[in-house]
């Protein structure tokens, strides 16, 4: 059981990670260049269409992306478990 919570552990981790890295980078990237936040997409600044529009759906990839990995850490452990109980 104590491998399934580490699989687990490392894969949530690692999606906290990469979520942070993108929800902290992008206003790092607009206030450390400039003429990004200068830029237009469809009339909007383009600050407001990533953080405020194209963000969401990523995140929800994420998420569906996040459960499928962690159905499959417990299908492979379920199929472990049943392995090591058929064992003689």
């Amino acid at each position: 059981m104590r491998s399934l919570v580490r699989t687990q552990l490392r894969l949530a981790t690692w999606l906290c990670l990469v979520l942070a890295a993108v929800v902290f980078g992008l206003p790092l990237l607009f206030a450390l260049v400039p003429e990004a936040r200068s830029q237009e997409v469809l009339g909007l600044p383009l600050p407001w269409v990533l953080l405020g529009g194209l963000i969401y759906p990523w995140f929800v990839g994420c998420g569906w992306w996040y459960v499928r990995q962690a159905e499959r850490n417990e299908d492979d452990f379920a199929d472990l478990v049943d392995r090591a109980e058929k064992r003689p």
